[in-house]
């Protein structure tokens, strides 16, 4: 899946983060719109994860999807 059509269903994705990544918050990511490098950051951020692993977790929740 592309970026535009991320972008495009974020709204449907966004509670399949939510479940994931529960410690995000809506507002959060809603921020994040979809955008993989928004994620990863906020991921690194909640989870104190390298940016590495939050990459590499965002890479694998998007490939899924």
């Amino acid at each position: 899946m592309n970026n535009d059509q991320i972008a495009g269903k974020w709204k449907q994705l966004k509670g399949e983060a939510k479940i994931l990544w529960g410690k995000l918050t809506d507002d959060e990511l809603d921020v994040a719109e979809g955008n993989r490098d928004k994620l990863a950051g906020l991921i690194q951020e909640r989870y104190g994860k390298t940016k590495e692993q939050a990459e590499e977790e965002v890479k694998k929740f998007f490939d899924k999807v």
